[in-house]
């Protein structure tokens, strides 16, 4: 099975081809260029090159993330998959960060910089080449991080671009670079795992998972709070 992922919920952005867990060709960048400009490009240049007429399935980080970010990869990813009658399939930003830390000997430590000092975090083992979910996705603080992972006896390695963060907080290690960031390869691999799983791969169903709410909401909240209390 060939899978086209699509990969934009921070700063970097990339695409990437899967055929039966064999990467076959990933587009990345980290540059700063506006993701709506240049991520369904990538994905026809990458397909192009590696000469495929055509895949079987589109997957996309469905968060958390960038709000924005989220909602372009998803978009993309849903409409790739309606044009080309294709199933469709979302997986957590934060599982496919663990899928590319598969052969570290520990807990694998997800996070990424949620602002408000806060970060979205993840935690996960692997056992005999499977990932096991210790924690759901959630955003916490650094302080009821180190707290949640002082239970725990094994070696620990953050990835994800709060992991230097994390790093200059906590003292865990962090992951080389280029295992560190999120990449459309790691969603390719979670979106294969989930399909095995029997995930939903109907398009018409994903929607984003920020987990919390953006900061247009909660400013709304504030005022709507602060207008009943003054009454």
């Amino acid at each position: 099975m060939k899978i086209l992922s699509f990969e934009s919920s921070a700063k970097a952005c990339s695409v990437a081809l899967l055929e039966d867990g064999r990467l076959v060709g990933e587009y990345y960048q980290n540059c700063g260029q506006t993701h709506s400009r240049t991520l369904l490009k990538m994905a026809q240049d990458l397909l192009e090159n590696c000469s495929v007429g055509s895949v079987d399935a589109v997957a996309c980080a469905a968060g958390p993330g960038s709000f924005t970010g989220i909602r372009i990869g998803v978009a993309a990813a849903k409409g790739y998959a309606w044009g080309a009658e294709l199933p469709c399939v979302g997986v957590s930003t934060l599982e496919a960060m663990a899928q590319q830390a598969r052969s570290f000997r520990g807990l694998i430590c997800c996070v990424m910089d949620a602002r408000r000092d806060q970060v979205y975090h993840g935690l996960f083992s692997c056992e005999k080449g499977e990932l096991k979910r210790l924690v759901e996705d959630c955003a916490i603080s650094i302080e009821e991080l180190s707290r949640e992972l002082s239970a725990y006896e094994r070696p620990i390695l953050l990835v994800g671009d709060g992991a230097k963060l994390c790093h200059d907080a906590l003292g865990y290690d962090c992951a080389p670079e280029h295992l560190c960031m999120q990449r459309a390869s790691g969603v390719a691999l979670a979106a294969a795992a989930a399909m095995e799983r029997g995930a939903s791969t109907d398009g018409a169903t994903l929607n984003p998972n920020y987990l919390r709410l953006s900061q247009a909401e909660r400013e709304r909240n504030e005022r709507l709070n602060a207008e009943k209390t003054s009454d």
